[in-house]
């Protein structure tokens, strides 16, 4: 089975690589695509990464995460089921792709990232986890409203809120946001959610 790992609002940088690199180490086909590839791909550091992703056409790159979830799906070594998650940015691109994909997306997990729009969530087919940080005070007074759109939907879903943990908490490159108890637990909820919805059940 496939995941696609969508990265924070800096491209693809080592960090997010890491988190490829961890669902690999869980047997998934992970694939980590750059957002900023349209204009020279991630530059080394984060702070010219995040210059870049300011200047990308962000429609060109929602449409190439989206197409980059279809080329997993659609590789003759993936057994066709496919998650994603994503970061900040990239946990906002996870929910728009349970929007876009419908049923071609078996399960997303974004962390602290944006909600759909309510009138869109009724086109999501995937088994929806949701991380956020207790002190990420805008994301957590959003969180209601797309829980009760989902619930509406009838979609599967489980909504995580971390006590004293911010934005970002589970970058282990950012010291001053990243929460080691926070972080592990989402993990390993985000690891066997996958497992549970993407990882095909043996047929008798």
């Amino acid at each position: 089975p496939g995941v696609l790992v969508v990265h924070e609002n800096r491209g693809l940088n080592p960090h997010i690589e890491d988190i490829a690199r961890r669902f690999a180490l869980e047997n998934f086909m992970a694939f980590a695509p750059d957002g900023l590839t349209s204009v020279g791909g991630y530059p080394g550091d984060d702070y010219r990464g995040g210059q870049l992703f300011n200047k990308v056409d962000r429609t060109k790159m929602t449409e190439d995460l989206v197409a980059s979830a279809l080329w997993l799906k659609g590789r003759a070594d993936c057994t066709g089921k496919i998650g994603a998650t994503g970061f900040c940015y990239g946990g906002g691109i996870a929910n728009t792709l349970a929007v876009r994909l419908g049923a071609d997306l078996a399960a997303a997990a974004p962390f602290y990232g944006g909600a759909p729009p309510a009138a869109d969530v009724a086109k999501i087919k995937a088994a929806i986890l949701v991380h956020h940080g207790e002190l990420d005070a805008a994301l957590v007074k959003a969180w209601p409203a797309y829980e009760a759109e989902l619930k509406k939907a009838g979609v599967p879903y489980e909504g995580n809120i971390y006590p004293g943990a911010v934005h970002g908490f589970n970058n282990d490159a950012t010291p001053e946001r990243y929460n080691k108890a926070a972080a592990d637990l989402a993990w390993k909820k985000t690891v066997d959610w996958f497992n549970k919805y993407v990882r095909p059940v043996p047929q008798a």
